[in-house]
């Protein structure tokens, strides 16, 4: 007796590939969104750890040397307030940096944030400069005030929205030396979108803060300006003729 010959399964038919392709695409679009949000809690988690790294290295710093932090001792001490009696000092924000070597450790890639455009530099002494670098620096912070904002993501900027790019950091690495009011309420600043937006539908920038005592803040812009920013004590170390008509904090952008 003859057994009756099976037939192999024809392919997919259109329609049938059309509805699986439809499928995978409703489950990548539906899990692409966490993935993307894991990873920004990551690169965010990784900032956060520079930022505490710094601050750990601004305090050792400043115990081996009359607890000052580099940009309140004089060069002739080991730190670089002269320099801030003139304008204009943000090409020279890396060299803070450079004076925390010690105490930051071999690697440079501590002062690059996971998040930034910008590259870890090979090392500090070869190739390091402002284009490798991510945090400004409150050059009015003091650890005897634990409010006064020590430094910093890079991308704050002028305005109440966010910015497309960094804001006053600027893209050719020269730096920028900026005043701004600690009532922030009048002229605003906010964090661009460059650096750890959440993957939101709101899409509104974010940044990370250091503190005069060390600790690390993740302040959304609202938050930076008015439990930041307004309760920051002005800076006094103004340059001669530059004195910002009313109370502001100083911070040098790479």
């Amino acid at each position: 007796m003859k057994l009756p010959r099976s037939h192999p399964r024809a392919a997919l038919t259109l329609i049938e590939a059309i509805v699986v392709i439809c499928v995978l695409f409703v489950l990548a679009a539906a899990l692409l969104p966490p993935l993307s949000r894991r990873k920004s809690a990551a690169t965010r988690a990784s900032c956060m750890n520079n930022l505490h790294q710094i601050g750990v290295a601004y305090r050792e710093w400043s115990g081996e040397n009359g607890d000052r932090m580099p940009f309140q001792q004089p060069i002739t001490k080991g730190g670089w307030s002269d320099l801030l009696t003139n304008p204009d000092q943000g090409a020279i924000c890396w060299t803070n940096y450079i004076l925390l070597t010690n105490d930051l450790g071999a690697t440079p890639r501590v002062v690059t944030c996971p998040s930034d455009e910008r590259t870890a530099a090979t090392n500090f002494t070869t190739d390091f400069n402002n284009s490798h670098l991510s945090y400004f620096i409150g050059v009015s912070a003091d650890d005897h005030h634990p409010q006064t904002i020590l430094g910093g993501d890079r991308n704050l900027g002028y305005g109440p929205d966010a910015y497309r790019d960094y804001g006053y950091s600027p893209k050719d690495g020269k730096g920028n030396d900026v005043a701004i009011q600690t009532n922030s309420l009048f002229k605003p600043v906010s964090w661009s979108v460059k650096m750890h937006t959440p993957h939101s539908a709101d899409g509104r920038g974010a940044g990370d803060i250091l503190l005069g005592d060390g600790r690390e803040q993740a302040p959304s812009s609202v938050s930076f300006r008015q439990d930041y920013l307004s309760h920051a004590d002005p800076t006094t170390n103004w340059p001669a003729g530059h004195v910002p008509a009313t109370p502001s904090i100083r911070l040098i952008f790479p």
